[in-house]
């Protein structure tokens, strides 16, 4: 699996709702047209719950 850009993964973020689990994430991603990569790669986040852009950045950019 290739990483995507942050900058690119935080586009498909854009309007979701903080706080929200790594499944709302990705649902909202999957909503906003995020390709495979995008999504796969939200999958593979810890499943917490995330307050902000930057929480979901920081853990993007471990993985």
């Amino acid at each position: 699996m290739a990483q995507p850009n942050p900058i690119q993964m935080q586009k498909y973020l854009a309007g979701v709702d903080y706080p929200c689990s790594r499944d709302d994430l990705v649902e909202h991603a999957r909503s906003k047209g995020a390709d495979d990569d995008v999504l796969e790669h939200l999958r593979s986040l810890p499943e917490r719950t995330y307050d902000g852009p930057n929480a979901v950045s920081a853990e993007y950019s471990k993985t």
